[in-house]
């Protein structure tokens, strides 16, 4: 029997374990989560036109965690197509397709073409923050236009699930996951990485990432990502895919309490190795086992 199985979109999952989006740049190396064990996987975002992304160096490491400003290194839609077409013939673990754009009509055409490869979803990626001084304000501090890109999103999508995944950046994450249910969204992606962070090289006198600033994840975010998870679960129905610095099972069993249904392990495979996933499946048996506790399922959102 495994109690580890949960349901996701009518699909029954072997685990409730993911690979964020970001972690893996390549298309086709997100063979290794696959390989790894994950229940799903959330491929690298897609633009419309190719980007080379933000000067090197792009992640750097700190004491708790990383600093990453990427800037959505990606193939983009025509060459992108064809290689998640490829990856989705290959691989049957369920796979999200995650998508940026900076305007409606943008969001519009990448989901209306990337939803004939039938993915398991396809995310709306509308917060990443090593973009914003190329596109502004981050789409998801703004309720009203969460709500108008998500229901757009999903007339283009069908039948295919749409998750909007949201930043942490506001001040209330509730009323803009409220936006996305209302817009249509079928699940929640949350949290993208905290903005902005910054190291500087005290002996060369400047900051160390090519693009001076980035994005946060890792251990050091992991509090704030169980209240945002804990706020969006009391705002609304639908399911939450909680992501932030998470590297054990304890930390699993944390953000499941707070109502994530999945929950995405990102940061710790870079210093913890693609093990981390099988490491934490063991731990979350044995406590299963050891509370008596016959389905995981039943521990999401106990914590309210």
């Amino acid at each position: 029997m495994n109690n580890l199985k949960i349901n996701l979109f009518n699909t029954q999952l072997k685990n409730p374990l993911f690979l964020p989006s970001g972690i893996v740049n390549d298309i086709p190396d997100h063979r290794l989560a696959v390989e790894a064990g994950v229940g799903c996987l959330v491929l690298k975002s897609i633009t419309i036109e190719k980007r080379e992304g933000n000067p090197l160096p792009r992640v750097i490491k700190f004491d708790c965690g990383f600093i990453n400003s990427v800037g959505l290194r990606n193939p983009g839609l025509e060459r992108g197509k064809n290689e998640i077409g490829d990856f989705l013939k290959k691989y049957s673990t369920p796979t999200i397709i995650s998508v940026f754009a900076a305007s409606l009509s943008d969001f519009q055409k990448l989901v209306g073409s990337l939803v004939k490869l039938s993915p398991f979803a396809i995310e709306l990626n509308l917060s990443c923050p090593n973009v914003a001084n190329e596109f502004g304000k981050m789409l998801s501090t703004k309720t009203k236009m969460v709500y108008q890109v998500t229901k757009a999103a999903k007339k283009e999508a069908g039948k295919v699930p749409i998750i909007a995944k949201l930043s942490p950046n506001v001040e209330n994450i509730g009323e803009v996951a409220k936006a996305a249910e209302e817009g249509g969204a079928d699940a929640i992606s949350a949290i993208n990485t905290l903005a902005s962070g910054m190291v500087i090289d005290i002996k060369k006198r400047k900051p160390i990432l090519g693009a001076k600033k980035g994005g946060i994840s890792g251990k050091a975010i992991k509090p704030l990502a169980i209240a945002k998870i804990y706020e969006i679960y009391e705002a609304v129905k639908i399911p939450i895919l909680g992501i932030g610095g998470v590297s054990s099972w304890q930390d699993v069993v944390e953000m499941m309490m707070a109502g994530a249904t999945l929950v995405g392990v990102g940061s710790a495979v870079y210093t913890q190795g693609w093990g981390v996933y099988q490491e934490i499946l063991s731990g979350l048996k044995k406590f299963l086992k050891e509370e008596k506790i016959f389905q995981i399922e039943k521990i999401i959102g106990v914590a309210h």
